[in-house]
């Protein structure tokens, strides 16, 4: 057991420093292009938990000078109605990037939906063809979650090459694209998922050295889990409703027992979850460069 508790990954001050670089950067884009980088963010429905990630989106956009043109949705919206809607933001000059927030209703198919949005402007990098490059190890845009954990390994200079990493999670969202994006930095990744029988997964994840898990389980990564040292990535987000009625937010790992086992540990909130939102503005603001110069 290492002798103190683990070192904070504070993914809050690194997104409010990322973002306060892009304001400058977008303030002299604008005077050079004549406008503010576009991103349109579409909601489908009423979804609570979506309407609160779509509000924080938009303050952020607000915050460093993007303009964001939401675009909400009833619920029973068509297919069709929803492609049209994509296809009419790709042509229009103003949007550098369109996201869809997910998930979307059960009657669409939101798989097609996102691939509706041409590659570049598509600031999710869930595009086949994002995924394409990012397994290809070419240039393109990067999912942002997985993203924002790589970004906030490098800041606190904690090395990736050669060191055993487990993902435990195989969403195109998060799981998949991060898995690859240790690979790319030299890791020997293993990817875990929903059926790895509990004593496999036990296993392995004693034996990570990089241990990243976003399952959507709480208290899923006890202390017992985890081998001591390790650097502990928690991108899981659960809603826990208190004794007192109030809901407050937790991940997939006990981080009270496990920050005394880990070197490095992140929140939740204020890990994982604004770096998501940082790397999101980052690429509409690549996307905005690459087509106006």
């Amino acid at each position: 057991m290492t002798s103190q508790m683990a070192q904070r990954l504070d993914g809050k001050a690194l997104a409010q420093q990322t973002q306060g670089e892009l304001k400058q950067r977008i303030e002299t884009l604008k005077a050079q292009v004549g406008r503010s980088p576009g991103l349109a963010v579409i909601m489908v429905g009423d979804d609570p938990a979506s309407e609160v990630y779509v509000r924080n989106k938009k303050r952020a956009c607000e915050k460093v000078g993007i303009i964001s043109f939401g675009k909400h949705f009833p619920a029973n919206i068509t297919q069709a109605e929803l492609e049209a809607t994509i296809h009419e933001l790709n042509e229009d000059p103003e949007i550098d990037g369109i996201l869809v927030q997910l998930p979307l209703p059960k009657h669409l198919d939101a798989p097609q939906v996102i691939y509706q949005i041409t590659p570049d402007k598509d600031v999710d990098g869930l595009h086949p063809n994002n995924l394409g490059r990012l397994a290809r190890e070419e240039p393109g845009i990067r999912s942002c979650t997985p993203a924002g954990v790589m970004r906030l390994l490098e800041t606190y200079n904690i090395s990736v090459t050669s060191k055993k990493a487990l993902v435990i999670g195989r969403s195109s969202l998060v799981g998949k694209p991060l898995g690859l994006m240790l690979l790319e930095a030299n890791a020997t990744v293993t990817i875990a998922h929903i059926y790895t029988p509990p004593e496999e997964l036990k296993e392995l994840a004693q034996q990570a050295d990089i241990l990243c898990v976003a399952v959507g389980k709480p208290n899923l990564i006890t202390a017992d889990m985890v081998k001591p040292g390790a650097v502990v990535i928690d991108i899981g987000i659960n809603r826990i409703e208190g004794e007192d009625g109030k809901v407050r937010l937790t991940g997939d790992v006990d981080y009270p027992e496990v920050e005394k086992i880990a070197s490095y540990i992140t929140p939740v909130p204020g890990g994982v979850g604004p770096m998501t939102v940082a790397i999101l503005l980052e690429n509409t603001v690549a996307s905005f460069e690459q087509r106006c110069f």
